[in-house]
């Protein structure tokens, strides 16, 4: 298990699931659980709910998605789309994000 803090904004790994190896900012960090969404196959509507020990943190994100999460204010799919896709994730994928 990743003994990394993950935080809101961050850049997760699933680890386990049929979402396994797709990348996903951490929407919301509750105790033992995320909420996970990467705009496409998990919106941020109706993020994923997943267990800590499910995931692995990738990165720190300093993109302009990461700090509104951070901050409270409005985000769209589109830009968690656009700012996972910079990481090198293919926004193309369903079930999440892959690294190239």
């Amino acid at each position: 298990m990743d003994t990394v803090k993950i935080e809101t904004g961050d850049i997760v790994r699933s680890i386990n699931g049929r979402d396994a190896g797709g990348l996903f900012f951490a929407v919301r960090v509750d105790g033992e659980y995320l909420e996970l969404a990467d705009g496409r196959g998990r919106r941020i509507e109706k993020p994923k709910r997943k267990k800590l020990k499910h995931t692995q943190r990738v990165a720190y994100s300093e993109s302009r998605a990461a700090e509104k999460l951070r901050s409270g204010e409005k985000i769209t799919n589109a830009e968690l789309r656009r700012a996972i896709s910079e990481l090198g994730g293919d926004a193309d994928n369903e079930g999440g994000m892959q690294v190239g």
